[in-house]
């Protein structure tokens, strides 16, 4: 029994590959898309901020699950056929969007507006000093909220198995639908390669949050908020 986990190994490693793609992917599509919103709630006209604000509400509102089901199956009804990974990308992609842009507002919103009165007062336009003043300090804000980010999305990554994508968890269930005694220690398995990958995670965040932090701004922000 235990020489059929042993070989399975190779293979759950293979998964969390297809985990760490679909986590690079979201935190990158959640980003930019997470900057564009918070931009817009921030600076953006009042029309358009209601948008936002609506776009923030429902992505955080509607569970995981259920956008991964109105994006791949939903989507079908109308002739849009998305491979199930892309679907994945796309739906958690949006939540986690949606999260990021509540760190990027309170980032930004945490800025001394001194800054951009003495920005305009040099002459600089709204998109120099959004570009050259408030988004690289906002950045650098956000580090310790968006690490809290960087580990839901990572676990969410095994949500894709309801769709069929072939990540971790999917190849620990091949594992235990060959040998049903290695239900446990396969996901023990799988448990232990998350706990390992987002230590390091967290590690690697933390270092780079101590590299760039800005003094006197500690705790001004909280972490992610549903």
């Amino acid at each position: 029994m235990w020489i059929v986990l042993w070989h399975s190994i190779p293979s759950l490693l293979q998964g969390m590959l297809i985990n760490i793609e679909l986590l690079l992917c979201l935190i990158l599509a959640g980003l930019a898309l997470g900057i564009g919103v918070a931009l817009i709630q921030v600076y953006g006209p009042r029309m358009l901020v209601g948008i936002a604000v609506g776009y923030g509400w429902f992505f955080r509102g509607v569970p995981e699950i259920v956008l991964l089901m109105l994006i791949y199956f939903g989507l079908r009804q109308f002739g849009v056929k998305l491979s199930p990974f892309f679907a994945a990308v796309v739906a958690l992609g949006l939540r986690s969007s949606a999260y990021q842009s509540q760190i990027f507002r309170g980032a930004m919103q945490a800025l001394d507006r001194g800054q951009t009165l003495a920005a305009l007062s040099l002459g600089m336009t709204k998109l120099q000093i959004i570009r050259c003043v408030i988004l690289p300090q906002a950045l650098r804000l956000s580090m310790p909220p968006w690490s809290n980010e960087f580990t839901g999305v990572f676990k969410d990554t095994t949500l894709a198995y309801t769709i069929g994508v072939v990540e971790v968890l999917r190849k620990a269930r091949y594992v235990v639908t060959r040998e049903f005694g290695l239900a446990l220690p396969a996901f023990i398995l799988v448990a232990l390669l998350f706990l390992v990958l987002v230590y390091t995670g967290n590690r690697g965040l933390g270092a780079l949050e101590n590299r760039f932090r800005i003094p006197g701004f500690e705790g001004k922000l909280s972490g992610r908020k549903g």
